[in-house]
């Protein structure tokens, strides 16, 4: 398994989760993805069991927590329910957003949803921005940031690629930072994950 491990105790794993893979699987039953590498192709394999306390999506890349048994797993999960899991991304957005930042507000299948969002730098026909999703919705930040006029680059399920010149590979977001209290020990833990390689190339091409 040559998936970077950023954070690692007694009773948890936080690792930077390239893009391309599932975390758990869909109705489709795939099976390789991110939970699947984890107990079947890491270090601890056949002697932990990694439980996701949360999900990324499968084009989406950067930190993602597992727990070490279903007890932590589900104190973790109380966390995201309780929004005490502070979570950051970055995201790559089409056309320059004027404002300096921000907070949608925007129901998603009849629920409340507040995404916070900080504009980093503006290119010439794209903004690179923080973003803070208050609530957590499925696809929050792809179709908050569809709903104000700005979808993310590389959207191709909640936007038409046709529409758009700026094209990549796959969706432009990277979950960026962790904040949380450590549901076990208490102590607070801080992580960032560095944008990817393929992130880092697209920012060089497209000044």
């Amino acid at each position: 398994m040559n998936i970077p491990v950023v954070y690692e105790d007694d009773c948890l794993i936080i690792l930077d989760k390239p893009s391309g893979l599932l975390t758990v699987p869909t109705p489709k039953n795939e099976s390789r993805t991110l939970t699947s590498i984890l107990n079947e192709e890491g270090p601890a394999a056949g002697k932990i069991r990694f439980y996701p306390c949360h999900r990324l999506d499968r084009e989406t890349s950067g930190l993602i927590i597992y727990a070490k048994s279903r007890p932590v797993q589900e104190q973790v999960m109380d966390l995201f329910r309780q929004h005490k899991v502070k979570k950051t991304y970055i995201a790559f957005v089409q056309k320059r957003i004027n404002q300096p930042g921000g907070r949608i507000r925007a129901s998603i299948e009849g629920k409340q949803a507040v995404t916070g969002f900080e504009v980093l730098e503006r290119r010439c026909d794209f903004s690179v921005v923080k973003v803070s999703p208050e609530t957590g919705r499925t696809n929050q930040i792809r179709i908050h940031f569809k709903g104000i006029g700005h979808p993310l680059v590389g959207e191709t399920k909640f936007a038409f690629r046709k529409d758009y010149a700026l094209r990549h590979k796959r969706l432009c977001l990277h979950a960026f930072s962790l904040d949380f209290t450590h549901p076990v020990t208490g102590k607070r833990v801080q992580l960032q994950a560095d944008l990817p390689e393929d992130l880092d190339k697209f920012l060089a091409s497209h000044k």
